[in-house]
């Protein structure tokens, strides 16, 4: 069973978090149509990886976020952005 006050455990979770706060900042500064995986993860610097396996931290984060309603993709132009709860005025 996992500590959870356990130094390691919660400075992986603060970095989770800033992570998911940087990722927020971005597409919140970025275009209303919203950015690509690769836009989010180069302007943050986290695009590379593992041969072959490019953008997987930034599309883990977004992935992360979907699932807490923050942000959505348009499947047609794969654009991420902010869902309408979290902007100004928004209520879809």
């Amino acid at each position: 069973m996992r500590d959870i006050s356990s130094d390691p455990y919660r400075l992986a979770q603060h970095a989770i978090a800033d992570l998911k706060a940087a990722v927020v900042w971005v597409l919140r500064e970025g275009p209303p149509t919203g950015l690509r995986n690769a836009d989010v993860g180069r302007s943050l610097g986290i695009y590379s990886g593992h041969v072959g396996h490019e953008g997987h931290i930034s599309r883990t984060l977004l992935s992360m976020l979907e699932n807490e309603g923050v942000v959505q993709q348009d499947r047609e132009s794969k654009l991420w952005r902010l869902s309408g709860l979290n902007e100004p005025g928004g209520d879809d």
